[in-house]
């Protein structure tokens, strides 16, 4: 039972690894998400990304009927995913409290935003609003100008970690022959976020200073950041240890005082003066075009990249080479989407097709026992959507 991103992610996570979704639905509109948008197909980027590989059942679950089919799922199921309102689950009866009675070969596994017993457990969370809270737009965009990551970081980090939860939980019971009832696992977007900022946190915990953050620079290292090319181009270009800082200075850049120069010694004292080495850094980069500067730093064993609009990186030619694209159907026609990460040999992931709305309802209540004309009285009754077209 989702919505959005955080737990459709952890779902597609496990639907690409081989596992059976089945995403309920409210049968007016579904998940909200397929309605963010129309740039796919007449369909929705973020639904599209995030929900291939399930089967999607509407159920009005104010009906008894409706309550009755998600419950015969239950009685098969591995475990139940949900990232619904505060307490909502607790209101249909579908708490772990409840699961561990009903059901308790399920793992209940909650998502939400804040997680349980404090004095925010009540509010509603998205992604934005806890990338703020946590700090994380804090440490990102520049100087009195704080910025939202690109990425919806919380929410796919906690649908990641509520997918390893779940992949934990069942290969100890595999590996154990646990036969007692699932332990259920409750996983918030504040605590991902106060997880993966560990380093801002614990710098500044044990400093007093809360770093400045950069755009696309680290207050951690220095020198690294992005610098303008002669030929019109972005280089990105960084030194994490005072190894390659001597190459850096020397091999690249040709300037052996700054090398030998005492102020430069060691990273804290690079990131103590980092304008100054931006600097040189920059004079060189402009008088350079970026297939050279970017040849220069490879010989020197010098990290580089381009920096790339999403547009250039859907014709990367490195995932081209690599043969990272997919065609995946969806209910108006196939599109492309990129491989999982993982790369596992003698395994392809299942990248399976993207859901209609409802399009496995009467499939599924076949399989679970229900003849035609159950489905129809539950169709009439609004207890299910209308018939998929």
């Amino acid at each position: 039972m989702e919505q959005a991103v955080s737990a459709p992610m952890c779902t597609r996570v496990l639907a690409d690894f081989g596992a059976r979704v089945i995403k309920i639905e409210n049968p007016v509109g579904g998940d909200f998400a397929r309605s963010y948008d129309d740039v796919v197909l007449g369909q929705a980027a973020h639904f599209v990304w995030a929900n291939r590989g399930k089967e999607s059942l509407t159920l009005n679950l104010k009906s008894a009927a409706g309550m009755e089919v998600l419950h015969r799922l239950l009685d098969s199921a591995d475990a139940f995913v949900s990232n619904l309102a505060p307490g909502a689950t607790a209101r249909l009866g579908l708490s772990p409290a409840d699961l561990k009675v009903l059901h308790p070969q399920v793992i209940p596994l909650e998502i939400d935003g804040y997680g349980p017993g404090g004095p925010m457990s009540h509010k509603r969370a998205y992604d934005l609003l806890v990338q703020a809270e946590s700090g994380s737009c804090a440490a990102t965009g520049h100087a009195g100008m704080p910025a939202k990551p690109g990425a919806a970081v919380a929410d796919i980090t906690t649908g990641l970690y509520s997918a390893l939860s779940i992949m934990a939980l069942l290969l100890g019971r595999a590996r154990h022959g646990d036969t007692g009832p699932a332990p259920s696992v409750a996983v918030s977007l504040f605590d991902t976020m106060t997880d993966i900022l560990g380093y801002q946190l614990t710098f500044t915990q044990h400093s007093g200073v809360d770093q400045i953050p950069l755009g696309m620079s680290s207050p951690a290292v220095a020198p690294y950041g992005s610098f303008a090319t002669r030929d019109g181009q972005t280089v990105v270009l960084g030194t994490t240890n005072d190894r390659e800082w001597q190459r850096l200075a020397r091999d690249i850049i040709d300037r052996p005082d700054l090398a030998d120069d005492p102020r430069f010694a060691t990273n804290s004292d690079r990131c103590a003066h980092r304008d100054e080495l931006n600097a040189a850094i920059g004079t060189w980069c402009a008088q350079h075009d970026l297939a050279y500067i970017q040849r220069t730093a490879d010989r020197a064993g010098i990290g580089n990249s381009r920096y790339n609009l999403p547009s250039e990186v859907i014709a990367h030619p490195h995932l081209r080479a690599r043969d990272r694209w997919r065609e995946v159907d969806t209910p108006n026609g196939k599109i492309e989407a990129l491989l999982p990460p993982p790369v596992i040999s003698d395994f392809e992931m299942g990248m399976g097709a993207v859901p209609g709305l409802g399009e496995h309802t009467d499939a599924l209540l076949h399989e679970l026992g229900y003849s035609a004309d159950d489905i129809a009285t539950m169709r009439t009754d609004g207890a299910i959507g209308p018939t998929y077209p």
